[in-house]
């Protein structure tokens, strides 16, 4: 039976496609308007943050420095950019730095555009400092007028919606022919074997070849499909692996398998869940190992390597007390104790921690010894969000780091204050040199032997114009970091070396006594230093004595030795400060060209009520003496502290019960008195 041409398939296929493509071409068309006015969006927004990327150095630099000339001119440069109709830099919770606005582009077509693009957009980045500690300073913000972009936006809207109609239709008189004539009957059968196919095991059925169609694409396909069918198989597996393989690698850390900053979030976010149903504590602890950088430069990066391996598994000796244990990156740990009731129980996780560290770690035949330092955050207290409590444990290890290194500090409610005020410190101890902003008090030094005048210790002050006196144990760290500790303390040498020689012309026969921070020690050029002051202000050998911390000489013994014996050859002194707070060792004090220990006062104050204090500052005076070097006490405040190391064989002393520190001036008149003083008793 033969069919009517109404009702043959190739007509019906001929009106469903031309029906088919009308509204196709229309969907499409509009379609592509729609991706249109997306890309104009996206272009917007690329526009915007070519912008900022252009701009945050500077905008960074102005708000760091507090410059509103720099802010304006910043702001200046942003307007340049017809399409930018506001911009602002300065910190969010604060008045801003520098800001700007214009009024709004005019336009027939805004009605539209305003719909689609906006009447204007904003956007903002964050203005952050570079490493190590990455401080947030505050944002600059742009604002852009979406009527430039509009204006293209609908000339291109009108010739795709017209475009896209006609080429619809003219594919799909073409594709009528192409699928009945060549494709329709033939994809057809293909399609038949295609259902038999057991997705499974896809190998298992092939497809037959189509008469005729042997030699070309379809033939060609269909061949291709029979092999992929049978790689698909026989891939799948491995495909499964990989995808198991690229999951652990984007959660876990490649080095010590640890999970990595990504998983710890996820894992402390459902940890914090369910704290909070619970009413429960989570601590939140942040292990940052102290000179690690050095160990490296030391050792080699591999040995590095080999010590975080180690120390990642001495850490998960504690998983029995942890909800979660992470590698953050670099040196830094990141442990979660979860369910806790009271604080002291995060402590005694940190202190476990720390006394592990005790014991050092064997490798290649040698013995390395870590230190490292843990700021503790615990929720709810300080944080209700997992980003929160990881920043500010973070910023609360760094911290520590500054004040004392190998040990454990909670976060503190004013720890951004006094991080931004340490900032606006260190910036200010740039030009406190310039500026004539420091000076040196002098506190006397003591003879037991007839109670007279010996030596004096220069103290450098600085007086800060806002914030006055500012403490050194402050702000010599802080100089110690940015290296401004080496100028500071030549200058020290140099005005404390000028002051001796004053003295020595009006017949006081004393000895200056200067500290040296463990980066002037460090430094190449001070035996040079030390040498030409002795020179140009003609002191005799052995009137300048130079006071080496402990913990200072113990970083690096070798080198330390050296550096010593070439300041010894110069002429000066040797002193041992604070001796006690550090981890000394008889083999190592007998190596060093030392020629006096400074008892540190923390044992001098408490030694006539605590046992413990007395038998070590008994101990530090009979070391000395066995090793053939005076022994000065600080810190001495009363008779008692005074007669208790005379009767033990102290030579020196030095404290409030004989002066403060005084301004040169007045240290004078107490030299004058204690002469006079000293002439009626004789």
């Amino acid at each position: 039976m033969k069919l009517e041409l109404k009702n043959s398939l190739s007509v019906k296929l001929l009106r469903v496609v031309l029906l088919s493509a009308l509204i196709v071409g229309v969907v499409l068309s509009c379609a592509q308007i729609v991706f249109d006015a997306y890309k104009t969006r996206q272009a917007v927004a690329s526009d915007a943050q070519r912008i900022l990327d252009m701009f945050r150095d500077p905008s960074t630099q102005a708000v760091y420095s507090l410059d509103r000339e720099m802010g304006m001119q910043v702001i200046e440069g942003l307007f340049q950019d017809d399409a930018v109709r506001m911009a602002s830099i300065g910190h969010p919770h604060e008045a801003m730095l520098a800001q700007k606005t214009r009024e709004l582009q005019h336009s027939n077509s805004r009605w539209l555009t305003d719909l689609i693009l906006g009447k204007e957009r904003t956007f903002t980045t964050q203005l952050v400092g570079r490493g190590p500690y990455s401080e947030y300073y505050g944002d600059l913000s742009i604002t852009l007028d979406t009527a430039t972009y509009g204006k293209g936006f609908i000339v291109s809207s009108v010739i795709i919606f017209i475009s896209g109609v006609l080429r619809a239709m003219a594919m799909a008189l073409v594709l009528y022919l192409v699928y009945h004539w060549l494709l329709t009957k033939p994809l057809s059968r293909i399609i038949e074997h295609l259902t038999e196919i057991n997705p499974d095991r896809p190998s298992a059925h092939k497809i037959p070849q189509l008469k005729g169609h042997e030699k070309n694409e379809l033939g060609v396909w269909i061949n291709t499909a029979n092999q992929l069918l049978q790689s698909i198989e026989r891939n799948t597996h491995l495909r499964y692996e990989a995808e198991n393989s690229l999951l652990r690698m984007a959660q876990y850390d490649f080095l010590t398998g640890l999970p990595n900053r990504q998983q710890l979030q996820q894992q402390l976010d459902k940890i914090l869940v369910d704290a909070g149903k619970l009413q429960r504590r989570v601590a939140v602890l942040c292990v940052g190992l102290d000179d690690f950088k050095g160990i490296n430069e030391q050792f080699s990066y591999q040995t590095g390597d080999q010590l975080l391996l180690a120390l990642a598994d001495r850490l998960r000796a504690h998983s029995g007390r942890l909800g979660a244990l992470a590698r953050l990156g670099g040196d830094q740990f990141a442990l979660v104790q979860a369910d806790i009731e009271q604080p002291y129980e995060a402590a005694e996780l940190a202190q476990s921690v720390l006394d592990d560290l005790e014991a050092a770690f064997a490798l290649d035949h040698q013995e390395i010894r870590l230190r490292a330092t843990i700021g503790i955050t615990l929720f709810p207290e300080d944080g209700d969000s997992t980003e929160k409590l990881l920043q500010k444990a973070e910023q609360t290890m760094t911290l520590a780091k500054t004040r004392s290194r190998n040990r454990y500090q909670f976060y503190i409610a004013s720890v951004d204050t006094e991080m931004r005020r340490r900032r606006e410190l260190e910036k200010d101890l740039r030009d406190a040199l310039i500026r004539d902003q420091f000076f040196l008090v002098y506190q006397p030094q003591i003879s037991y032997r007839d109670h007279r005048v010996v030596g004096v210790e220069a103290l450098i002050r600085w007086q800060h114009p806002e914030h006055g006196l500012v403490p050194p144990d402050l702000f010599i760290p802080l100089a110690e970091q940015n290296g401004t500790i080496i100028a500071i303390g030549e200058w020290v040498l140099d005005q404390a070396c000028k002051q001796l020689r004053e003295w020595h012309d009006q017949g006081f026969d004393l000895r200056m006594a200067v500290n040296l921070s463990t980066v002037q020690l460090h430094h190449a050029e001070l035996p040079r230093v030390v040498n030409n002051l002795l020179q140009m202000y003609r002191l005799p050998p052995r009137s300048l004595e130079l006071e080496v911390t402990e913990t200072g000489l113990m970083e690096d013994i070798s080198t330390a030795a050296q550096h010593l014996l070439s300041l010894r050859r110069s002429g000066a002194l040797i002193a041992i400060d604070d001796f006690g707070t550090g981890y000394s060792s008889l083999s190592y004090l007998k190596s060093l060209p030392l020629d006096k220990i400074k008892i540190d006062k923390s044992f001098v104050q408490d030694l006539l009520d605590d046992d413990d204090d007395a038998t070590i500052v008994r101990a530090i005076i009979q070391l000395g003496k066995s090793l053939g070097m005076q022994v000065i006490a600080e810190g001495v405040e009363t008779a008692e502290q005074e007669a208790y190391i005379i009767s033990e064989g102290c030579h020196e002393g030095q404290g409030y019960h004989y002066s403060k520190p005084l301004p040169a001036r007045e240290l004078g008149a107490y030299l004058k008195q204690a002469q006079r003083s000293n002439a009626a008793i004789l």
